[in-house]
């Protein structure tokens, strides 16, 4: 694609944005990035920890006369218009400047939605980075920027994002699609000498590992063999189960088994590991959505948390030539893995910004339907009055393991996992359940009415397609 043909045609306009979360590691990465756009510009950052943020501004090489510390609506205001960048901690204060469009980057599901939902409402495009509040929320959102005439996207750089596009590429050009999905954030890094493996900063013994690094006659055996081998680190990140949420949500492919498959795999093993049960792989069915942890030797390239996608090949000439080239095929020929192995987080954001606003077009699906459900299972017996208290790298939701459901497999009560956090029980919940929205005796009341808005709104839209 020809980035610089596309906008060609938008003149020399500079695109302004709103960020909240703007102290974040996400934020940071779009924040250095933006320094190095012309076109693209931060106007108010938003910011619990002001000291924080602007300490990391200064740090991106912004001086202290292009920051203004703002309290109140019209500082905010003056500061924008005097080309300053306005710095606040009251959310409520972004929307009394002139911005184009917000990147919401909080993480927390109430928070976000409300400030999304204010931009939206006041004719202002919104890009989500914030998969907790998508995974509740994005359907109503997407109506909201539908009824108001603006949009509402995906980030590039995000997984979310980066998978859909690829997915669009690959339907696009007619490809097979068997599954889809991404790597989890950290890969395995196996070290045959010492019998280790190591996981970001954990290290275990792993001592039968080495010899499993052939996927053998029997794939779905040594998936299980090495699942044992490295039972010792986690697997499972929340965060991966709300991400695939919010790529269900777009693409319309869903999980195969509601706690995903997570298989270990190398990247060369993808089209063997994620083919048909039938054909030796693990899938149950066709229009999967899953994550691996990849598996690798020290000094070979990683996955990044990059994503794929597995095709059934078609011409045997064609696949067998690009075999040649180093493309990854299964060893019966049937399957193919595309794959990008890399997000670059908010360096690629500015795409979706300039699209968005430039282009009036979003970096990911145009018509999102109520596909899968991400919701919680207790992993212990929950009291009623406990506080479902959500925190960690990933916003694991204490005591309860994150699933993703088939929209048809979700009982109609059934709770999204990230409007069930910080929620209080009202009643008990036994281990194993399904944590219901009947359990929930303060439920955000902005975010409950988003998630019953959205899938009345894709229902009925999915009822009248059907009988048309």
């Amino acid at each position: 694609m020809n980035l610089h043909h596309l906008f060609a045609d938008t003149g020399d306009r500079t695109v302004r944005y709103a960020l909240s979360g703007a102290g974040g590691g996400f934020a940071r990465t779009l924040l250095a990035q933006t320094r190095r756009i012309p076109r693209l510009s931060p106007a108010v950052l938003c910011d619990r920890d002001l000291p924080r943020l602007e300490a990391m501004l200064r740090e991106l090489g912004h001086t202290p006369d292009e920051l203004r510390v703002c309290a109140t609506p019209d500082e905010v205001a003056a500061a924008v218009a005097g080309q300053r960048v306005a710095l606040v901690a009251d959310a409520s204060l972004m929307s009394a400047a002139d911005w184009d469009i917000l990147v919401e980057a909080t993480g927390s599901p109430a928070g976000g939605y409300a400030m999304a939902r204010d931009a939206l409402t006041a004719g202002r495009h919104v890009a989500m980075v914030s998969k907790e509040v998508d995974s509740v929320a994005g359907l109503h959102l997407a109506d909201l920027a539908r009824d108001n005439g603006v949009v509402y996207t995906t980030a590039d750089g995000d997984q979310p994002a980066n998978l859909i596009g690829l997915v669009t590429w690959a339907e696009f050009l007619g490809l097979d699609i068997v599954a889809v999905g991404k790597s989890s954030e950290y890969d395995l890094v196996l070290d045959p000498e010492a019998g280790t493996v190591t996981q970001l900063d954990t290290t275990v013994p792993a001592p039968g590992l080495a010899g499993l690094l052939d996927l053998g006659d029997d794939v779905r055996a040594t998936l299980a063999a090495r699942a044992e081998a490295v039972s010792a680190l986690p697997t499972g990140a929340t965060a991966d189960y709300c991400e695939m949420a919010v790529v269900a949500t777009s693409t319309g492919f869903r999980p195969d088994t509601e706690q995903l498959h997570y298989p270990v795999a190398r990247i060369a093993e993808l089209a063997d590991v994620y083919a048909l049960r039938e054909d030796g792989g693990v899938l149950h069915r066709t229009g999967a959505v899953d994550v691996f942890s990849a598996l690798r030797l020290p000094g070979e390239a990683s996955f990044a948390g990059g994503v794929f996608v597995v095709v059934r090949t078609g011409d045997e000439v064609t696949w067998e030539t690009l075999r040649g080239k180093g493309h990854v095929v299964s060893r019966d020929g049937r399957y193919a893995a595309i794959y990008l192995p890399y997000h670059f987080m908010g360096v690629e954001t500015p795409l979706s910004l300039l699209s968005a606003v430039l282009k009036e077009c979003p970096s990911g699906g145009t018509d999102p339907k109520a596909h899968a459900v991400l919701a919680g299972r207790a992993q212990r017996d929950l009291p009623a009055g406990t506080v479902l208290d959500m925190g960690g790298h990933h916003h694991d939701v204490t005591g309860v393991q994150a699933v993703l459901l088939r929209d048809e497999d979700a009982p109609f009560d059934t709770a999204p996992l990230y409007l069930a956090a910080h929620a209080r029980l009202g009643r008990p919940v036994a281990a194993g359940e399904l944590i219901k929205l009947s359990d929930l005796a303060d439920a955000d009341p902005g975010l409950l009415a988003a998630w019953n808005a959205g899938r009345v709104s894709r229902t009925t839209e999915a009822t009248t397609e059907a009988q048309a």
